[in-house]
């Protein structure tokens, strides 16, 4: 019916029909209204917070959107990539590690000339070398360092400018730049003066001392940045301990955990590369091989176990006492010019007069730690070294002398483990001496820096202990650190900043 015709056209284009055009435009792609497509879902949530769940993020959702990060961009240790250091802040990393193997060699042919013109000392033991002599000597030896030392430091302290800085607190400060290396190169070089006469101080903290003076020399002169330099210094410092103790892996770790307290990317991998090229320019007059001789320990029997989760607490609970009594030698340091120049001459005498009963106590504490390696001593004799070196030590470096402490509190630990290994076995026999030993060596060292990472480094690359035995040790360091932070809040290097 031609009537009908127009009532159809009227009746398709009512209203219903434009509904029905408004949702085919918006269901065509690109379309003025268009609606976002729908997700797939899963009872009221998306496939992926359904298959992830709460792995999918870290907890927030928008609508049924997961947001879930970038791994990479997350990494906690990723820190600033050492890739974005330009390169002229890897020539000055290069030139630092060889100035920090250069003042290792210089440092140490200073010792070494010292200790064959006093003692003879040719090779081995060094205290073997001041058995051979008369006890008067070892006594006038120490009273004429007591007296080098005095005069010495007295003239760098009042008239040469100073002993040229302390490195970690240049860092810690964000003062990298104001080391002197004049006067640090001075003041190490009679730091390995004294030490060879017998001093009871570390030998590594005039190398120490030296690759971060040639670090923050090298930073200023190249115009790096604040951040560059104080990376950079701490490089030269860890770079100097890795090349006198032929430890690259712990120089590197010393510098990164210790000094900018964070093992990341951006620290490990320049603090290492520094102490490995360190280390290798030391090869030409120092020899590559392990700082101590310790005995093949088995696999860990169950007492050895024991005797670390043990042991551990109560060698914590003296690394704490330990660096108490550095802190209070170094708040009671003479005043005045006579008491400056008079304290070390008391100090290195009262050490002499020790020293004729006990040669182990002189010199920085490697012969002390071998000692104790070994094993066969006796249980009042190690006791009595393990309670005097510590003492000696605190009594030169309060007296104004300036000198390393890393070998006096790593040797203090190993004498404390022998103690303690000796006590246990008379319970419990059946761990070795030496295991005993380098428990107490690592755990005291981790503990008094709080640094345990540098600190097991350590202990493995001094003693090439690389098998079963070194998991006691973790044991202990992880018992000594928990007590240690209960009983003091500063390491051994701050205590004496």
């Amino acid at each position: 019916d031609p009537a009908g015709l127009p009532r159809r056209r009227a009746q398709t284009t009512g209203p219903w029909r434009r509904r029905r055009e408004d949702r085919a435009e918006q269901r065509r792609p690109g379309g003025a209204n268009a609606a976002p497509p729908r997700r797939r879902q899963c009872r009221g949530r998306s496939w992926a917070s359904w298959l992830l769940g709460p792995w999918a993020s870290d907890g927030r959702q928008s609508g049924y959107h997961i947001e879930v990060p970038d791994p990479a961009a997350s990494q906690p240790n990723a820190g600033e990539p050492a890739a974005d250091w330009s390169l002229r802040f890897w020539l000055a990393l290069v030139a630092t590690g060889v100035a920090a193997g250069l003042g290792a060699m210089a440092m140490m042919a200073v010792l070494r000339s010292v200790q064959h013109a006093v003692y003879s000392y040719h090779v081995g033991l060094f205290s073997s070398s001041v058995a051979r002599h008369g006890d008067v000597r070892r006594v006038v030896v120490l009273l004429v360092a007591g007296a080098i030392a005095g005069v010495g430091w007295w003239v760098l302290r009042h008239r040469a400018g100073g002993t040229g800085g302390e490195p970690t607190t240049s860092v810690w400060t964000h003062h990298p730049t104001t080391l002197a290396p004049p006067q640090t190169l001075a003041s190490g070089a009679l730091s390995e003066v004294v030490i060879g006469m017998g001093a009871s101080l570390g030998r590594e903290a005039a190398p120490q001392h030296i690759g971060a003076a040639s670090a923050s020399w090298i930073g200023k002169r190249l115009g790096l940045s604040e951040a560059q330099c104080m990376l950079l210094v701490a490089c030269g410092a860890g770079a100097g301990v890795g090349a006198v103790y032929n430890v690259p892996l712990a120089g590197g770790l010393f510098a990164a955990e210790l000094y900018l307290g964070s093992i990341s990317v951006g620290t490990v991998v320049p603090a290492i590369a520094t102490s490995a090229i360190a280390t290798v320019v030391s090869w030409l007059t120092l020899r590559p091989k392990f700082l101590y001789v310790v005995p093949h320990a088995a696999f860990p029997a169950p007492t050895t176990i024991v005797f670390a989760l043990a042991a551990g607490p109560v060698l914590g609970f003296l690394a704490a006492g330990y660096v108490r009594l550095v802190a209070w030698a170094t708040a009671h340091r003479p005043q005045g010019t006579w008491r400056e120049i008079g304290a070390p001459v008391l100090a290195f005498g009262l050490l002499g007069v020790a020293a004729i009963e006990y040669p182990l106590l002189l010199g920085n504490g490697r012969d002390l730690a071998q000692f104790a390696f070994t094993g066969t001593g006796l249980l009042a004799t190690a006791a009595a070294l393990a309670l005097m070196k510590p003492l000696f030590t605190s009594l030169c470096l309060g007296s104004g002398a300036s000198g390393g402490l890393f070998t006096p509190t790593f040797s203090f630990g190993a004498a404390c483990g022998m103690v303690f290994g000796h006590l246990w076995s008379l319970a419990w026999p059946g761990t070795p001496g030496a295991t005993d030993a380098l428990i107490g060596a690592g755990a005291v060292i981790s503990a008094a820096m709080d640094a345990p990472v540098a600190g097991i480094a350590f202990a493995i690359e001094l003693t090439g202990s690389t098998n079963a035995s070194i998991v006691v040790v973790v044991l202990a360091v992880a018992g000594a650190l928990v007590v240690f932070r209960r009983c003091q809040s500063l390491s051994i290097y701050a205590a004496r900043s």
